[in-house]
């Protein structure tokens, strides 16, 4: 029994898939697009994992976390991205992506979220086709930040078995 199951938490909102069952080819086609090769799969995780941190959602941050675990990855490189600007364990182009996503999440009323020189940054290590990628990583992340700010699927829970009713 998992700390989830014992704690008896429960989803906000039912599986959407009952109402909308195009999502899961929605979903595939976003996790295919992601997975060109283009960017390696770890730096996908990494930016998706950040995502969830900067936007407050557990069940995000469990998932990415797990997903992460499952791929290899270690536990301080999954701990540390919380504290990615000075941990040790990220090459410069992981560094760019998730400070690319930290700038998307991140309000900024004086400036440009992604300014130029964050851009030329990032341009300097991945062509046209990885930067596509890294907008669509993102872009997927952000497509389902709201399922789990507002219908709170359960953290820790596999996909189909992550709401309670």
């Amino acid at each position: 029994m998992t700390t989830t199951e014992q704690n008896g938490i429960e989803s906000r909102l039912p599986d959407p898939l009952q109402f909308f069952p195009e999502l899961g080819e929605i979903a595939g086609a976003m996790v295919k697009a992601s997975r060109n090769g283009s960017v390696p799969q770890s730096t996908v995780s990494l930016v998706q994992l950040r995502a969830g941190q900067v936007v407050g959602s557990t069940y995000h941050t469990v998932r990415q976390a797990d997903v992460m675990r499952k791929a290899g990855e270690t536990e301080e490189r999954i701990t540390a991205v919380a504290s990615w600007q000075d941990a040790p364990y990220f090459t410069a182009a992981e560094r760019v992506a998730l400070e690319l996503v930290e700038a998307v999440f991140t309000p900024n009323h004086l400036a440009e979220r992604v300014p130029d020189e964050l851009f030329a940054r990032a341009a300097a290590h991945y062509d046209d086709k990885a930067l596509w990628t890294l907008v669509l990583a993102i872009s997927q992340i952000c497509f389902f930040i709201p399922v789990g700010l507002i219908a709170k699927p359960i953290p820790g829970m596999p996909l189909g078995k992550n709401y309670s009713r």
